[in-house]
């Protein structure tokens, strides 16, 4: 009901979010990470960046209703270091965002937030590492955000650690609702 892990009992939250106060309203993913490992593998780290095409497409196409009841005003990507953009390339979220938008008509904003702290990879922490890896990680960009309801856009959520970073950054400014859609969901801790 709130990160949208799938659940093996019937439960309305998962273990982490039935003891964890996330800062968005709701979340979503189109795959199970398990499913899709290798294609995330090599679409994050092996430079695969047309992956993009397709995986906004799915992400479009079976969240686009989805997007319209949550009155998205923009699509946000978790931005990374500009260090670890100048390494990889791109940001993949950003990439996704790009598709989603491409397809939504809903406008993509990658000048809102950027990442002003270089942090360790999430995928080695555990759920305490990463809330501390993320303190003060994300700054505002602009003084101004005249919106109400953002979608966050990552490739992965497995804790929430990173969307929530961003949400409450964006919620300091102003920002009313926060939700987010990524291409695949963890399990978690």
């Amino acid at each position: 009901m709130k990160c949208g892990k799938p659940l093996a009992e019937e439960e309305e939250y998962c273990f982490d979010c039935s003891r964890k106060k996330h800062l968005y309203i709701q979340g979503t993913a189109v795959f199970e990470y398990h499913s899709i490992a290798p294609a995330i593998y090599r679409f994050k780290y092996e430079g695969r960046q047309e992956y993009a095409y397709f995986f906004g497409r799915c992400m479009a196409k079976k969240l686009e209703v989805q997007l319209r009841i949550w009155k998205a005003e923009a699509l946000v990507p978790v931005p990374v270091h500009p260090s670890r953009r100048k390494q990889r390339g791109y940001n993949q979220a950003e990439l996704l965002a790009r598709e989603i938008s491409v397809r939504t008509g809903i406008p993509m904003r990658n000048d809102i937030i950027a990442r002003g702290k270089k942090t360790k990879p999430q995928k080695d922490l555990n759920n305490i590492q990463r809330q501390n890896n993320l303190k003060r990680a994300f700054k505002i960009l602009r003084n101004d955000v005249k919106l109400n309801t953002i979608v966050i856009i990552d490739d992965i959520y497995t804790t929430g650690s990173t969307i929530d970073a961003v949400a409450k950054e964006l919620k300091r400014r102003g920002v009313g609702t926060v939700y987010f859609i990524t291409l695949c969901i963890g399990e978690g801790f």
